[in-house]
């Protein structure tokens, strides 16, 4: 979760990183390619909850809230929980459930 939230905030530094960000999205619900808005700006991740993801399972889920400010100046919060799989040993994103912030 980590990784990604960090690819999300320097892809507009580092195009490279759009590769990372499909690479790390599990293969059934991986778009073809991403169609973000540049103009955000991604500038906090706090974890709030934790489901299983250790070293020793296959699955996990991450709450998380993420802050960010548009193209136009405004602050917002994507509150989401978000499930992980691991595909040939790695962590992939496989989807997520917006929350209430």
């Amino acid at each position: 979760m980590r990784s990604r939230f960090s690819a999300f905030a320097l892809r507009s530094t580092s195009p490279r990183l759009d590769g990372y960000l499909l690479s790390s999205w599990h293969p059934s619900t991986r778009p073809a390619t991403l169609e973000l808005d540049g103009g955000t700006v991604w500038r906090k991740l706090q974890i709030v909850d934790t489901v299983a993801g250790g070293p020793d399972d296959e699955a996990g889920v991450v709450e998380f809230r993420a802050s960010y400010r548009d193209a136009g100046g405004v602050a917002g919060v994507l509150h989401e929980r978000s499930r992980f799989t691991r595909v040939d040993g790695r962590w992939c994103y496989l989807d997520g459930e917006g929350m209430m912030a």
